[in-house]
Protein backbone atom coordinates (compact mmCIF):
# COMPACT_ATOMS: atom_id res chain seq x y z
CA UNK A 1 0.00 0.00 0.00
CA UNK A 2 1.47 3.48 -0.97
CA UNK A 3 0.46 6.25 0.78
CA UNK A 4 -0.29 9.42 -1.52
CA UNK A 5 1.42 12.31 -0.94
CA UNK A 6 0.60 15.64 0.27
CA UNK A 7 -0.22 17.03 -3.81
CA UNK A 8 -2.49 14.34 -4.74
CA UNK A 9 -4.79 15.07 -1.45
CA UNK A 10 -4.66 18.43 -2.09
CA UNK A 11 -5.37 17.33 -5.89
CA UNK A 12 -7.88 14.88 -5.87
CA UNK A 13 -8.92 14.68 -2.28
CA UNK A 14 -12.19 12.57 -2.47
CA UNK A 15 -10.54 10.19 -5.03
CA UNK A 16 -7.56 9.81 -2.94
CA UNK A 17 -9.77 9.08 0.07
CA UNK A 18 -11.53 6.77 -0.97
CA UNK A 19 -8.73 4.36 -2.72
CA UNK A 20 -7.51 4.48 0.75
CA UNK A 21 -10.74 3.53 2.11
CA UNK A 22 -10.81 0.50 -0.44
CA UNK A 23 -7.38 -0.45 0.41
CA UNK A 24 -8.34 -1.05 4.20
CA UNK A 25 -11.41 -2.38 4.00
CA UNK A 26 -10.49 -5.73 3.06
CA UNK A 27 -7.69 -6.59 5.11
CA UNK A 28 -9.57 -4.96 8.00
CA UNK A 29 -12.55 -7.23 7.64
CA UNK A 30 -10.56 -10.46 6.81
CA UNK A 31 -8.46 -10.16 9.91
CA UNK A 32 -11.88 -9.49 11.71
CA UNK A 33 -13.62 -12.52 10.32
CA UNK A 34 -10.25 -14.49 11.32
CA UNK A 35 -10.46 -13.10 14.55
CA UNK A 36 -14.08 -14.08 15.06
CA UNK A 37 -13.56 -17.33 13.89
CA UNK A 38 -10.65 -17.82 16.01
CA UNK A 39 -12.17 -17.40 19.21
CA UNK A 40 -15.78 -19.33 18.36
CA UNK A 41 -13.60 -22.58 17.07
CA UNK A 42 -16.74 -23.36 14.81
CA UNK A 43 -14.86 -26.60 14.22
CA UNK A 44 -14.72 -27.43 17.49
CA UNK A 45 -18.10 -28.86 18.24
CA UNK A 46 -18.30 -30.92 15.33
CA UNK A 47 -14.59 -32.38 16.07
CA UNK A 48 -15.43 -34.87 18.85
CA UNK A 49 -18.92 -36.74 17.00
CA UNK A 50 -16.66 -36.99 14.34
CA UNK A 51 -13.90 -38.89 15.88
CA UNK A 52 -15.82 -41.29 17.99
CA UNK A 53 -18.73 -41.09 15.07
CA UNK A 54 -19.41 -45.10 14.25
CA UNK A 55 -17.73 -44.54 10.69
CA UNK A 56 -14.67 -43.93 12.50
CA UNK A 57 -15.10 -46.83 14.48
CA UNK A 58 -12.83 -45.11 17.61
CA UNK A 59 -14.69 -44.63 20.89
CA UNK A 60 -14.39 -41.71 23.26
CA UNK A 61 -12.09 -43.93 26.30
CA UNK A 62 -10.00 -45.02 22.71
CA UNK A 63 -9.82 -41.41 22.31
CA UNK A 64 -8.37 -40.51 25.40
CA UNK A 65 -6.60 -42.97 25.80
CA UNK A 66 -4.76 -41.83 22.77
CA UNK A 67 -4.39 -38.55 24.04
CA UNK A 68 -2.93 -39.69 26.88
CA UNK A 69 -0.48 -41.80 25.50
CA UNK A 70 0.94 -38.98 23.43
CA UNK A 71 0.99 -37.09 26.29
CA UNK A 72 2.87 -39.09 28.68
CA UNK A 73 4.60 -41.49 26.11
CA UNK A 74 7.42 -38.83 26.26
CA UNK A 75 9.94 -39.29 28.63
CA UNK A 76 10.98 -35.87 28.17
CA UNK A 77 7.47 -34.60 28.47
CA UNK A 78 7.11 -36.41 31.97
CA UNK A 79 10.12 -34.76 33.62
CA UNK A 80 8.09 -31.22 32.50
CA UNK A 81 5.09 -32.61 33.68
CA UNK A 82 6.38 -33.58 36.91
CA UNK A 83 8.17 -30.68 37.10
CA UNK A 84 4.94 -28.53 36.81
CA UNK A 85 2.81 -30.44 39.45
CA UNK A 86 5.30 -30.14 42.03
CA UNK A 87 6.38 -26.69 42.04
CA UNK A 88 2.96 -25.54 41.42
CA UNK A 89 1.61 -27.24 44.70
CA UNK A 90 4.68 -25.99 46.22
CA UNK A 91 3.45 -22.48 45.27
CA UNK A 92 0.47 -22.23 45.82
CA UNK A 93 0.66 -22.90 50.06
CA UNK A 94 3.23 -20.16 49.91
CA UNK A 95 1.36 -17.78 47.73
CA UNK A 96 -1.86 -18.54 50.06
CA UNK A 97 -0.27 -18.37 53.38
CA UNK A 98 2.57 -15.35 52.96
CA UNK A 99 0.06 -13.04 54.46
CA UNK A 100 0.12 -14.73 57.61
CA UNK A 101 4.05 -14.69 57.22
CA UNK A 102 3.82 -11.15 56.77
CA UNK A 103 1.19 -10.76 59.65
CA UNK A 104 3.62 -13.23 61.94
CA UNK A 105 6.29 -10.35 61.05
CA UNK A 106 5.12 -7.18 61.02
CA UNK A 107 1.08 -7.46 62.68
CA UNK A 108 -0.85 -5.21 60.47
CA UNK A 109 -2.76 -3.74 63.28
CA UNK A 110 0.35 -2.10 64.94
CA UNK A 111 2.45 -1.30 61.59
CA UNK A 112 2.27 0.11 58.24
CA UNK A 113 2.40 -2.62 55.69
CA UNK A 114 2.86 -2.49 52.26
CA UNK A 115 1.53 -6.20 50.86
CA UNK A 116 -0.65 -4.83 48.36
CA UNK A 117 2.27 -2.99 46.75
CA UNK A 118 4.36 -5.91 46.92
CA UNK A 119 2.05 -7.98 45.21
CA UNK A 120 1.67 -5.61 42.35
CA UNK A 121 5.48 -5.68 42.16
CA UNK A 122 5.54 -9.57 42.00
CA UNK A 123 3.23 -9.52 38.93
CA UNK A 124 5.34 -6.88 36.97
CA UNK A 125 8.43 -8.72 37.57
CA UNK A 126 6.96 -11.97 36.79
CA UNK A 127 5.85 -10.99 33.90
CA UNK A 128 9.16 -9.49 32.65
CA UNK A 129 10.45 -12.07 33.89
CA UNK A 130 8.06 -14.56 31.36
CA UNK A 131 8.27 -12.01 28.76
CA UNK A 132 12.18 -12.72 29.11
CA UNK A 133 11.66 -16.51 28.04
CA UNK A 134 11.48 -14.97 24.35
CA UNK A 135 14.58 -13.52 24.59
CA UNK A 136 16.85 -15.91 25.98
CA UNK A 137 18.37 -18.38 23.13
CA UNK A 138 18.64 -21.56 24.75
CA UNK A 139 18.77 -25.31 23.61
CA UNK A 140 15.92 -26.04 25.98
CA UNK A 141 15.81 -29.72 25.13
CA UNK A 142 19.53 -29.57 26.82
CA UNK A 143 19.45 -27.24 29.80
CA UNK A 144 15.57 -26.89 30.45
CA UNK A 145 15.82 -29.74 33.09
CA UNK A 146 19.37 -27.97 34.80
CA UNK A 147 17.73 -24.74 34.66
CA UNK A 148 14.32 -26.46 36.41
CA UNK A 149 16.90 -27.78 39.37
CA UNK A 150 18.76 -24.17 39.26
CA UNK A 151 16.16 -21.67 39.91
CA UNK A 152 14.37 -24.17 41.82
CA UNK A 153 16.86 -23.87 44.51
CA UNK A 154 16.53 -20.19 44.11
CA UNK A 155 12.94 -20.11 44.92
CA UNK A 156 13.81 -22.69 47.96
CA UNK A 157 16.64 -20.40 49.28
CA UNK A 158 13.58 -16.86 49.03
CA UNK A 159 11.10 -19.62 50.75
CA UNK A 160 13.96 -19.65 53.23
CA UNK A 161 14.80 -16.58 53.81
CA UNK A 162 10.91 -15.47 54.66
CA UNK A 163 11.02 -18.53 56.98
CA UNK A 164 13.81 -17.42 59.06
CA UNK A 165 13.70 -13.68 58.61
CA UNK A 166 12.55 -10.92 61.07
CA UNK A 167 12.57 -8.60 58.93
CA UNK A 168 9.57 -7.57 56.66
CA UNK A 169 11.44 -6.08 53.11
CA UNK A 170 13.65 -9.01 53.21
CA UNK A 171 10.63 -11.41 53.63
CA UNK A 172 9.03 -9.07 50.80
CA UNK A 173 12.55 -9.41 48.81
CA UNK A 174 12.36 -13.33 48.98
CA UNK A 175 8.45 -13.08 48.19
CA UNK A 176 9.38 -11.10 45.10
CA UNK A 177 12.50 -13.76 43.64
CA UNK A 178 10.25 -16.15 44.31
CA UNK A 179 7.37 -15.47 42.41
CA UNK A 180 9.83 -13.88 39.74
CA UNK A 181 11.57 -17.33 39.83
CA UNK A 182 8.08 -19.48 39.58
CA UNK A 183 6.53 -17.19 36.77
CA UNK A 184 9.93 -17.86 34.69
CA UNK A 185 9.93 -21.54 34.54
CA UNK A 186 6.65 -21.89 34.30
CA UNK A 187 6.34 -20.17 31.25
CA UNK A 188 9.12 -22.13 29.83
CA UNK A 189 7.64 -25.65 30.97
CA UNK A 190 4.46 -24.80 29.34
CA UNK A 191 6.05 -24.17 26.13
CA UNK A 192 8.06 -27.17 26.41
CA UNK A 193 5.02 -29.07 26.78
CA UNK A 194 2.90 -27.19 24.09
CA UNK A 195 5.44 -27.44 21.45
CA UNK A 196 5.88 -31.68 21.89
CA UNK A 197 1.85 -32.06 21.70
CA UNK A 198 -0.49 -31.33 19.29
CA UNK A 199 -3.01 -29.19 20.15
CA UNK A 200 -6.39 -32.14 20.60
CA UNK A 201 -3.61 -32.72 23.94
CA UNK A 202 -3.01 -29.21 25.53
CA UNK A 203 -6.88 -30.06 27.50
CA UNK A 204 -5.55 -33.31 28.58
CA UNK A 205 -2.35 -32.50 29.58
CA UNK A 206 -2.83 -29.70 30.78
CA UNK A 207 -5.69 -31.14 33.38
CA UNK A 208 -4.38 -33.45 34.36
CA UNK A 209 -0.80 -31.68 35.55
CA UNK A 210 -3.27 -29.08 37.46
CA UNK A 211 -5.21 -31.47 38.93
CA UNK A 212 -1.93 -33.61 40.00
CA UNK A 213 -1.06 -29.87 41.63
CA UNK A 214 -3.74 -29.62 43.53
CA UNK A 215 -3.71 -32.89 44.35
CA UNK A 216 -0.51 -32.67 45.80
CA UNK A 217 -1.39 -29.09 47.54
CA UNK A 218 -4.47 -31.09 48.97
CA UNK A 219 -1.88 -33.31 50.83
CA UNK A 220 0.57 -30.63 52.06
CA UNK A 221 -2.23 -28.74 53.60
CA UNK A 222 -4.11 -31.56 55.63
CA UNK A 223 -0.64 -32.79 56.58
CA UNK A 224 0.89 -29.26 57.80
CA UNK A 225 -1.78 -27.18 58.19
CA UNK A 226 -4.36 -28.75 59.24
CA UNK A 227 -4.95 -29.35 63.47
CA UNK A 228 -6.08 -32.77 62.74
CA UNK A 229 -2.61 -33.76 61.59
CA UNK A 230 0.77 -31.90 62.41
CA UNK A 231 -0.88 -28.83 62.93
CA UNK A 232 2.26 -26.25 62.46
CA UNK A 233 3.21 -22.43 63.20
CA UNK A 234 3.20 -19.93 60.28
CA UNK A 235 7.04 -20.11 60.51
CA UNK A 236 7.84 -23.65 60.54
CA UNK A 237 5.37 -23.85 57.44
CA UNK A 238 7.58 -22.25 55.62
CA UNK A 239 10.89 -24.03 56.11
CA UNK A 240 8.81 -27.30 55.08
CA UNK A 241 7.95 -25.60 51.95
CA UNK A 242 11.71 -24.38 51.42
CA UNK A 243 12.43 -27.73 52.19
CA UNK A 244 10.21 -29.83 49.63
CA UNK A 245 11.46 -26.45 47.04
CA UNK A 246 15.30 -28.11 47.51
CA UNK A 247 13.88 -31.80 47.05
CA UNK A 248 12.69 -30.54 44.00
CA UNK A 249 15.76 -28.49 43.02
CA UNK A 250 18.08 -31.59 43.72
CA UNK A 251 16.42 -33.97 41.46
CA UNK A 252 16.78 -31.85 38.97
CA UNK A 253 19.70 -30.86 39.46
CA UNK A 254 21.09 -34.26 38.86
CA UNK A 255 18.60 -35.12 36.11
CA UNK A 256 19.68 -31.79 34.37
CA UNK A 257 23.26 -32.40 35.00
CA UNK A 258 23.04 -35.89 33.52
CA UNK A 259 21.04 -34.72 30.71
CA UNK A 260 23.82 -32.02 29.53
CA UNK A 261 26.38 -34.46 30.27
CA UNK A 262 24.95 -36.82 28.07
CA UNK A 263 24.45 -34.27 25.33
CA UNK A 264 27.86 -33.23 25.55
CA UNK A 265 29.64 -36.22 25.72
CA UNK A 266 27.09 -38.14 23.39
CA UNK A 267 25.58 -35.63 20.81
CA UNK A 268 24.54 -37.80 18.41
CA UNK A 269 22.86 -40.19 20.48
CA UNK A 270 21.20 -38.09 22.70
CA UNK A 271 19.41 -36.34 19.81
CA UNK A 272 18.34 -39.58 18.23
CA UNK A 273 17.66 -40.57 21.53
CA UNK A 274 15.26 -37.93 22.06
CA UNK A 275 13.63 -38.06 18.62
CA UNK A 276 12.51 -41.54 19.33
CA UNK A 277 11.30 -41.16 22.66
CA UNK A 278 9.34 -37.31 21.24
CA UNK A 279 5.81 -38.10 19.52
CA UNK A 280 5.32 -37.39 16.41
CA UNK A 281 2.28 -35.15 16.24
CA UNK A 282 1.83 -35.24 12.62
CA UNK A 283 2.10 -39.12 12.60
CA UNK A 284 -0.67 -39.32 15.57
CA UNK A 285 -2.95 -36.33 14.15
CA UNK A 286 -2.90 -38.13 10.53
CA UNK A 287 -3.86 -41.19 12.38
CA UNK A 288 -6.80 -39.98 13.91
CA UNK A 289 -8.46 -38.30 10.71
Amino acid sequence: LVLPGPHQVDADTGGTWSHMCICWVYPTAVLSLYGFFANCRVAEPFLTPYLIGPHKNISEEVLLWRSFRESYSSRHLLYWSLWWALATAGYGQVFNYIQLMWDHIEPSASSSIYNGGVEAVCTLVGAAAALSVGHIKVTWAVWGELALGLFSAVGALAVFLMGFTSSIWACYAGYVIFKASYMLLITITTFQIASNLSMECYALTFGINTFAALSLQTILTVIVVDETALGLDIVTQFIIYGSYYATISVLFLIRGTYTACAYHYYPEKTEAKEQENEPSVEAIAAERF
